[in-house]
């Protein structure tokens, strides 16, 4: 384990062997993803990439699953009485 000072400004620096250890020295823009859980935070390496880059059918998935989110969260929210409001989805369609 390894103890990370944090600056005035709440920012940290990650050592070289832990940058190293998650791949991010080499990376053009580096990032991390930080997850709030019991006992700490969890961090992990992500890329960022242009949406014109991710497949369609790969963006599809992604909407189809929020949707089924969105549709069990409104079925579980019906019992508590949230209102429901409606916004006319637009379909994507292969602009290549």
């Amino acid at each position: 384990m390894t103890a990370i000072p944090v600056s005035k400004r709440w920012t940290i620096t990650l050592p070289p062997e832990i940058r190293k250890g998650l791949g991010l020295e080499g990376a053009q823009h580096p990032m991390m993803l930080m997850e709030l859980r019991e006992g700490g935070v969890f961090m992990h390496p992500a890329t960022a990439m242009p949406v014109r880059d991710i497949p369609l059918k790969q963006m599809q998935e992604w909407i189809a699953a929020d949707e089924e989110d969105a549709e069990r969260f409104w079925k579980s929210s019906a019992k508590k009485k949230v209102p429901r409001t409606t916004k006319k989805r637009t379909s994507l369609k292969k602009s290549r």
